[in-house]
């Protein structure tokens, strides 16, 4: 691996700050991470999510977004699964923005292998976090944990892709269970085959229009300013 990755125990207290009930109720009691632990007290963060099977204009949508959120200095977290994830992990990166991974998996693990050089570099350069232990079974059941998770991390969360019954709304229903910012793309809300995206905005999801991105930008901390949406192709 080059330079020695070092692990280390902390909680979400710990990592985060002081947490309300509300958030203590799903938290794990222990997080794992590997990296910069600065990038959660120091910084906003917006977690970009997706289903696995996204679409190339999908791809294109979480480019533009990881992006613009990157030059913002904004920190982009998401869940290393293939599809939009890597691809939001890898678009800030490429726009020197840092990101956060939060991890389904120990992170002494790869997975999905695919990923296996981006994981390395996100825990030596950027900030990696898991909830399970070295040597933990891998089970379905740690990605709808670790969305949970994430939803608590993250100051606000963007959906991009993701059909009826994806694991990717555990993390939609989390955030609003918080009252953290829920936003999904206008392109969703658009869709007829779906009825997750109606469901949520009755319960105070916000649709994120190409010419309102400074909305997500009000939620943040740290007075993060409008930013130029022409170039987006939500």
């Amino acid at each position: 691996m080059g330079k020695e990755t070092r692990f280390s125990e902390t909680t979400p207290e710990e990592l985060l700050g002081p947490l309300n009930e509300a958030e203590r109720k799903n938290a794990p009691r222990s997080l794992f991470i590997a990296g910069d632990a600065g990038l959660c007290r120091n910084f906003p963060k917006v977690a970009v999510i997706r289903t696995r099977q996204v679409s190339a204009i999908g791809l294109t949508r979480t480019r533009d977004l990881a992006r613009i959120l990157a030059e913002r200095g904004v920190v982009v977290v998401s869940g290393l699964a293939l599809g939009v994830d890597a691809c939001a992990h890898e678009a800030a990166i490429k726009a020197g923005g840092k990101t956060i991974a939060v991890l389904g998996t120990p992170l002494d693990e790869f997975y999905p292998k695919e990923n296996a050089d981006l994981q390395r570099k996100i825990m030596t350069e950027h900030l990696a976090i898991s909830q399970f232990a070295s040597g933990s079974q891998v089970q379905k059941k740690n990605f709808p944990m670790r969305n949970r998770t994430m939803a608590i991390i993250a100051h606000a969360t963007v959906i991009v892709e993701a059909g009826e019954g994806s694991g990717t709304l555990h993390q939609g229903w989390e955030a609003l269970r918080l009252g953290r910012p829920l936003f999904l793309l206008e392109s969703l809300v658009k869709r007829d085959d779906l009825k997750w995206p109606k469901e949520m905005m009755d319960y105070g999801a916000q649709v994120l229009t190409r010419g309102a991105l400074d909305v997500l930008f009000e939620f943040l901390p740290q007075g993060s300013p409008s930013v130029e949406t022409a170039a987006l192709h939500f």
